[in-house]
């Protein structure tokens, strides 16, 4: 004869117990993501008290230099200044002192632009010691159809365009980076307004290949 036991019921589970259960959980979970939160906060690196500050911009006008320029120079000239951006990037455009239809400023130290500036003059031969020549083995920046002679100061760095008729210049001060790319700003605004040299005027590093 087979002996079936017959099973044994479950116990049965106390409900006070089972609702203390349920909430440790409910306060266990919300508790461990706030933990992973404040150690997520922890290994962040602090920032700079004063890096989402926006850097005041005076409201002086910034000092340049105003040059005398000839009837062609002149028309040029104006007609770059009046399709200049009213900003580039985050840096509001400025009043200057002098010369507003061939000149502009931007930003705090100022970036400014001068058109109808001397034309760098390229040096005729590699040891060529003519002061202020552009050696013949400097590579020149073409950006956006433009070719710019860029040269380092101590304090700023000058960018001015070696293929136009009118030389228009950009200084960069050395508290911005790649200040070429900043010069770049103002490339749209050069092809619109001014002319290109003839290509037989052209130094050879401006050639485009």
């Amino acid at each position: 004869m087979v002996n079936l036991d017959t099973p044994k019921e479950a116990p049965k589970k106390d409900p006070a117990t089972r609702a203390a259960a349920l909430w440790a959980t409910a306060i266990a979970v919300p508790v461990a993501v706030l933990v992973g939160v404040f150690a997520f906060i922890a290994i962040q690196p602090e920032k700079s008290e004063t890096s989402d500050k926006p850097v005041a911009i005076p409201s002086s006008p910034v000092q340049v230099e105003e040059r005398r320029l000839d009837e062609k120079a002149g028309t040029v000239c104006l007609a770059v200044t009046s399709q200049l951006p009213a900003k580039i990037r985050d840096l509001p455009a400025r009043p200057v002192t002098a010369g507003h239809e061939q000149n502009a400023a931007y930003g705090e130290p100022p970036i400014t632009v001068s058109c109808g500036v001397p034309a760098p003059v390229m040096c005729e031969t590699l040891d060529d010691k003519t002061p202020g020549c552009v050696p013949m083995d400097t590579e020149l920046l073409i950006m956006n159809r433009v070719c710019w002679y860029a040269k380092t100061g101590a304090d700023a760095a000058t960018i001015t365009t070696m293929d136009r008729e009118v030389p228009v210049q950009v200084t960069v001060p050395n508290t911005y980076e790649n200040a070429g790319q900043w010069a770049n700003e103002f490339s749209d605004t050069v092809v619109k307004t001014v002319k290109s040299k003839p290509a037989a005027e052209m130094p050879s590093g401006c050639q485009i290949s």
